[in-house]
């Protein structure tokens, strides 16, 4: 998984990255808002970012903010990294569309328990789109038939977009997923066996007259 670690202080950001890497996540770190910023706007990777709250250029809830505003399809976990505490703080950041805080200094293992929960959102994320794409894709390929169709009222053909009349059973498969397997309906049968069974005496009669 992919984590942009924003923080102006060089010992914390080492920390942080250096502890990410041990999970096995690839980590990028910048040292100002301005570079976490570029990074998250170019980037089309499902990311979590770990930002400060106070940085050069922009801070953290500037970030959130304009990855909110202007990125508002994007895949990314945004969980803020601060020393401050109070609550209106906490409620600030949230607002500012970070989705998670942690308050400095940090206990590495609530960090691996917050960055679990963000990498376990953005694998969901991930899924919910892909699955999107799936049925958006399906949905493009689905034909319907619709509006009035010029059909014939004796050979039962239909007058195609190109004017020229086909068999129903072929236009519909043409403008639809439907398949036909062709077989003979009771009142059809009664019909064709009473020709048969003329025919077959026509050929009898025939054939006693040559005699």
């Amino acid at each position: 998984m992919q984590v942009l670690i924003a923080e102006d202080d060089r010992v914390t950001g080492e920390i942080l990255a250096r502890t990410l890497k041990r999970w096995d996540h690839e980590t990028t770190l910048v040292t100002d808002g301005s570079k976490a910023w570029s990074f998250l706007k170019a980037t089309t990777l499902p990311t979590l970012a770990i930002l400060d709250w106070m940085m050069p250029g922009l801070d953290g809830p500037d970030v959130c903010r304009r990855v909110r505003a202007e990125l508002p399809d994007a895949n990314m976990y945004l969980l803020l990294v601060t020393a401050r505490e109070g609550r209106g703080d906490v409620v600030a950041g949230l607002d500012a569309g970070a989705d998670d805080y942690i308050i400095k200094p940090f206990d590495p293992e609530e960090l691996r328990a917050r960055v679990g929960v963000g990498i376990r959102m953005l694998g969901l994320q991930q899924k919910l789109a892909e699955r999107v794409a799936e049925l958006q894709t399906a949905l493009s390929n689905v034909k319907q038939l619709r509006g009035l169709l010029p059909i014939c009222s004796y050979c039962k053909r239909i007058r195609g977009d190109d004017q020229y009349w086909i068999q129903v059973e072929g236009y519909i498969a043409e403008h639809s997923d439907a398949q036909f397997s062709h077989g003979i309906c009771p009142a059809c049968y009664t019909i064709i066996s009473a020709e048969l069974d003329g025919l077959s005496q026509a050929k009898k009669e025939v054939g006693r007259e040559g005699m």
